[in-house]
């Protein structure tokens, strides 16, 4: 094993003679489709001759890209079942010593020491009890612990945990020896559905799904919410905040564990169990994947895992997100790929996960994370010093991973700038991805309803913007996401019936202007949205049928709150309430999609909608 920073020292800065004669060997399609990308088609092909020479180092160094990849196996705490041994491994270069303790030695400290190899990689072994047994149960709490360069002994968690919990009243979360007996693993018991298009996506919080004031499980999503989502005529259900995160209120975007699947919801095994019941039902299930930025949590995160700032992350400014007051991931360091890649293929495989939505993809691309850069559409933007090409190429190496062992998977991008190539094949130079998630359109909605009087609204204006994406990578299109359903904001639907959607949403209250008006836009809104905007459909939880209320976590602004941290389903089910017309109509627009397939359509009718709209 070879571990370090990739050396892209020589082939960072080809010559302009270098660069026009490295192979993309479809970059020929790309320039066909945008003849304007010809004028950067050397830094095109500087960026894939960065990604080839990533796969040929690891051929050479790391016997594959199959094999680097799943270092999950072999990388954290195992145990080997025929000897009852259980073999520990972690990088952490920074640390002068390490040990493992916990429940099963009284949290002795230097009872297990782990030996260093020269590469900053730490091996222990704990032999069985005298009876034969494995010395750490399953469920014991266990944490590493680690000597700094200036000698303090640490408490942390081992990166690649698969369960961690926070125990009552504590403030940070631990460690958790997960082994759980085998008859208590669960087994899948259907098959995944073949990749499809024409994506209609749920979007959906597990913690949220109930109208109760807590926080709910996969248990509660798998017996109840599917059943739903099924009924409503989706085919993808896209699942929030499963890694782990300490801070329920960040959405699960500040992850702390990145193979542990939140523990406040349940098990893996219950998380298993509700991804194979909704692949009983033939639905796709994506995982919103944050690889973008890392919680800076230290004690129960990754952050100076070996009591410095650049174990997993660039050490210096470029290593701190300040928007969002998070770490940002030194992409082309040979143990943090190793870490990251497998953590792709960990979901898929272990998991059964079909796909993934990558979150802040725009965060990842550009040196400044997109922070106060209004994008013009000018290609200079995205093809000169201000894109940050590790970022590029690691998007690459992901979508190879999951394009390579899961053919069948689906890959969206949350990408605000319009990055050309984002969405194209490798082959042609391109990022790779499925889709990217159109962005502008909730915001377009929003401004309408806020700004505008009915009778101003530009049909031209409004089309162009629906129209308005690059005809060769596909977009999942929404009317809004959760983004306009968390505290601060409003929904479409809060915005069309103001107050009155606490007042006359009863079938028997009079039929107001206001409830007349708020009932036909939510519909064509979202009808327009649908048809023109892209390729695949999305909704959040809940917007389906206008629910009433915010998202507001429990926080201490709140008092501790869950009032606003559910969903209130039985709104849609009361025949004496009016949400029970949007819900109709939600499903109405999926079947009738299911009928003719726009959503997989050549679009050959944009210009006449155009004219037809001026």
């Amino acid at each position: 094993m070879f571990s370090g920073v990739i050396n892209l020292q020589r082939i960072l800065q080809p010559t302009t003679g270098e660069a026009a004669n490295i192979v993309v060997p479809e970059l020929h399609n790309l320039l066909k489709l945008d003849p304007y990308l010809d004028a950067y088609q050397d830094e095109i092909r500087r960026r894939y001759h960065v990604f080839q020479k990533i796969l040929k180092q690891l051929e050479n160094e790391e016997q594959g890209i199959d094999n680097f990849t799943l270092a999950y196996k072999h990388f954290g705490i195992h145990v080997n079942h025929q000897t009852n041994e259980i073999n520990i491994k972690e990088w952490a270069p920074g640390a002068k010593a390490m040990y493992i303790r916990g429940d099963f030695n009284n949290w002795q400290e230097r009872q297990y020491p782990f030996t260093r190899d020269q590469w900053g990689v730490w091996r222990a072994t704990i032999p069985p009890l005298s009876d034969g047994s494995i010395a750490i149960k399953h469920g014991q709490a266990i944490n590493l612990l680690l000597e700094t360069a200036n000698g303090e002994l640490v408490d942390r968690i081992c990166p690649w945990s698969r369960y961690v919990q926070r125990a009552e009243k504590a403030t940070v979360y631990r460690g958790v020896f997960y082994n759980p007996p085998h008859d208590e693993i669960y087994q899948f018991k259907y098959s995944q559905p073949k990749k499809r298009d024409r994506l209609k996506i749920y979007e959906a919080h597990i913690g949220i799904s109930s109208p109760k004031e807590e926080v709910s499980t996969y248990e509660n999503f798998r017996i109840n919410i599917i059943p739903r989502i099924v009924k409503q005529g989706y085919n993808t259900i896209q699942l929030m905040a499963i890694l782990e995160h300490p801070y329920y209120a960040s959405f699960g975007y500040q992850v702390t564990s990145y193979y542990a699947a939140s523990s406040r919801f349940g098990t893996p095994e219950e998380l298993k169990a509700l991804i194979d019941e909704a692949h009983k039902y033939g639905l796709t299930v994506l995982l919103d994947l944050v690889h973008s930025h890392s919680s800076k949590n230290i004690v129960d995160g990754i952050n100076m895992f070996d009591g410095t700032a650049g174990c997993f992350f660039h050490g210096d400014t470029r290593g701190y997100h300040t928007l969002w007051d998070s770490r940002c991931f030194n992409y082309m360091e040979r143990e943090v790929m190793r870490f990251l890649l497998s953590n792709i293929r960990y979901w898929l495989e272990e998991f059964k996960f079909d796909g993934f939505r990558f979150d802040g993809v725009s965060s990842m691309l550009y040196h400044s994370h997109g922070i106060g850069h209004q994008f013009s559409g000018s290609y200079v933007e995205y093809f000169g010093l201000a894109t940050d090409t590790d970022s590029f190429n690691y998007l690459q190496l992901a979508n190879y991973v999951c394009q390579t062992f899961f053919p069948e998977s689906i890959r969206i991008a949350e990408e605000v700038s319009g990055m050309p190539t984002l969405c194209r094949p490798i082959a042609e130079g391109g990022a790779g991805f499925d889709y990217r998630l159109a962005m502008a359109i909730p915001d377009l909605w929003i401004k309408l309803l806020k700004e505008k009087k009915d009778e101003d609204w530009h049909m031209g204006h409004l089309t162009w913007t629906l129209l308005n994406r690059r005809s060769s990578e596909k977009n999942i299109v929404y009317a809004e996401s959760h983004d306009q359903a968390i505290v601060g904001d409003k929904t479409i639907a809060q915005w069309l019936f103001n107050e009155q959607i606490y007042s006359h949403m009863s079938v028997f209250s009079e039929r107001t202007n206001t409830i007349e008006r708020g009932l036909a836009f939510h519909k064509m809104i979202r009808l327009l949205t649908y048809a023109l905007g892209g390729e695949g459909w999305l909704n959040f939880e809940g917007n389906e049928f206008g629910h009433p209320e915010w998202l507001d976590f429990p926080r201490v602004g709140n008092n501790e709150s869950y009032k606003h941290a559910r969903r209130l389903f039985y709104l849609s089910d009361d025949e004496n309430l009016r949400y029970k017309y949007l819900n109709v109509w939600d499903k109405a627009m999926n079947d009738l999609e299911e009928e003719y397939k726009w959503l997989s359509a050549k679009n050959t009718v944009n210009k006449q909608i155009l004219e037809l709209s001026e």
